[in-house]
């Protein structure tokens, strides 16, 4: 195959958040998509972005037939977002046609057919202009018609109308029982078919888009949750995320020296995972906050999910232990986002998260618990929105703080949401229960890419902060709290003890020492007088002798004796 002359198919780009993504470019240029679904699933809202956004952001204006809400109406609604349809409308950047039809008019003669549609449609495009239309919804226009032949031969003309006058068109239908719309007819003429799901399961609303077909073009295929609010249409394109993503070699400080010092002394990885696991009242928020305050510190901003306490509440909480987040919070470097659970699916939490996350652009993420999620969803499920939250976080270099509930008797690798094979940092807080008190310890179970204490370490909270003990170690095993410090005072009492009897020892020495050396001096003395006389009887003997020689010398000469004599 020669692929030198292939030619991608020519797409109009939508602008809505995520689904451009997804199409790989927007929707086909020139060409009519069908967007189905029941009601309430957001059809007329992506509709009208689509032309929104191309009147504004790419110079495209555009025509809105309504065949159900009046332009009175769609300006009402559409002003919610923002949008000021009456101006675009004056600046000839969108038209909005109202066209009302009464079913008892509609004849299911031979000769029906959308003529007089075509003309009006046609001088609403020539007047602005218009590169883009939304006709919205086709069932109000074949409401009365039953036969099957006229329908299908009157929406094959609509479309190879559409596709003549060169405008990329959406045309919006409410999906059927067993079909993806009421009739089960457009979908088999249009180019590409989008569907959109509102579900509610265990009273939870979730809202889905999936697309259907794509003619000439690769697309995403699963679906994909998406969020109406204030600003329009975020979809998440879930299929996006890899493992391609870029790492730093840079260290940042978790906030509590102790515990830089049990990472290697530098700190977490900049853009790592970082899971704080624990039993209820361990601490695990306090470690997030004093995470958040050294990188606020830094004046690096923080975005912090909130599932099961207000902000207020967690900041009157966190200044009993000396940590202010307040001043932070006024700064505009941190900020919550606090919502029970419940509120939504986790799909719609997922987007929610995605979306703050890309407005806010944060260096550093909190959230906290994530087990809360699991109210909402399985452990599985928690599981697969996690992934992708990770997942999105590290291809951003955002450093990401979760912080997870274990309960008391589950191992020490246990966690709710199945999670720590992501993590590349896990630390465990455990309660440690000794002669009737109740303490913490810290645990560095993993930390990927460097070397860490494998110790325990007392785990305080007190007004002054966080502070990481080393923990008694003896013949009874672990020491922690008042048996730690009362064997720590027992050990500094056997201290001195011992300091005092090396003390009395030193003294007892001390005087043998004098003792000897006083006997030893005398046993000198004694010696150097006997060595005196000693010396002094041999002088006398060697006196003696010479005067006892000098007198035979002398009496030899008196006698006159041979000199042999002498």
């Amino acid at each position: 195959m020669n692929t030198s002359n292939t030619q991608s198919l020519a797409k109009s780009l939508t602008g809505i958040r995520g689904l451009d993504e997804i199409t790989e470019g927007g929707l086909p240029k020139g060409r009519p998509s069908l967007i189905c679904g029941n009601a309430g699933c957001g059809k007329t809202i992506l509709g009208m972005e689509f032309l929104l956004h191309g009147a504004l952001d790419y110079g495209e204006p555009g025509v809105f037939v309504s065949f159900e809400e009046t332009d009175e109406d769609l300006t009402s609604n559409f002003n919610t977002l923002g949008y000021d349809l009456s101006d675009l409308d004056t600046r000839k950047l969108l038209s909005i046609e109202y066209i009302y039809i009464e079913r008892s008019e509609i004849e299911e003669a031979g000769d029906y057919n959308l003529d007089g549609l075509f003309i009006r449609l046609g001088q609403a495009i020539d007047a602005i202009g218009a590169k883009r239309i939304v006709l919205d919804t086709i069932e109000v226009l074949f409401g009365g018609l039953s036969n099957a032949a006229i329908l299908r031969a009157e929406l094959r003309r609509l479309f190879r109308w559409l596709k003549e006058k060169g405008v990329t068109a959406i045309v919006t239908g409410e999906r059927g029982e067993r079909t993806l719309t009421r009739y089960g007819l457009e979908e088999y003429v249009a180019d590409c078919v989008i569907l959109l799901d509102l579900r509610v399961v265990e009273q939870i609303a979730t809202r889905r888009l999936r697309i259907v077909k794509y003619r000439g073009s690769e697309h995403g295929a699963n679906e994909y949750p998406f969020l109406i609010d204030k600003q329009g249409i975020s979809i998440l394109p879930i299929t996006s995320l890899g493992l391609d993503h870029t790492v730093s070699d840079e260290r940042i400080s978790s906030g509590i020296p102790r515990l830089d010092t049990m990472l290697s002394g530098a700190g977490y990885f900049r853009g790592s995972s970082i899971l704080v696991s624990g039993t209820a009242g361990s601490g695990k928020s306090s470690v997030a906050a004093k995470f958040v305050e050294a990188a606020c510190g830094r004046g690096e901003n923080c975005l912090y999910f909130a599932f099961e306490e207000s902000p207020q509440q967690i900041m009157r909480n966190m200044l009993s232990i000396g940590i202010d987040l307040a001043p932070w919070v006024e700064q505009g470097l941190l900020r919550f986002h606090a919502s029970r659970p419940s509120v939504h699916g986790l799909e719609m939490h997922l987007v929610t998260m995605h979306k703050l996350i890309l407005e806010c652009n944060p260096a550093h993420v909190v959230v906290d618990p994530i087990s809360a999620l699991t109210v909402v969803g399985s452990d599985t499920e928690a599981k697969s929105m996690l992934i992708r939250l990770i997942g999105f976080l590290k291809t951003r270099k955002v450093t990401t703080l979760l912080t997870g509930l274990t309960h008391v008797g589950d191992k020490l690798e246990a966690s709710n949401e199945e999670i720590p094979s992501l993590i590349d940092t896990w630390l465990s807080l455990r309660d440690i229960e000794h002669q009737g008190e109740r303490n913490r310890g810290m645990y560095i179970l993993k930390s990927r890419g460097m070397a860490h204490s494998n110790q325990i370490r007392e785990f305080i909270l007190s007004s002054k902060g966080i502070d990481l003990f080393d923990v008694y170690l003896g013949p009874k095993g672990v020491l922690t709290g008042a048996a730690r410090v009362g064997q720590e005072a027992l050990d500094r009492s056997n201290v001195v003890s011992r300091q005092h009897d090396i003390q009395r020892k030193k003294r007892e020495y001390e005087h043998k020492r004098q003792a000897l050396e006083a006997n030893i001096a005398a046993l000198r003395e004694e010696f150097d007088t006997a060595t005196e006389i000693i010396e002094s009887l041999s002088e006398e003997e060697k006196q003696r002798d010479a005067v006892i020689i000098h007198d035979r010398a002398d009496m030899a000469k008196l006698r006159r004796a041979d000199l042999t004599a002498l």
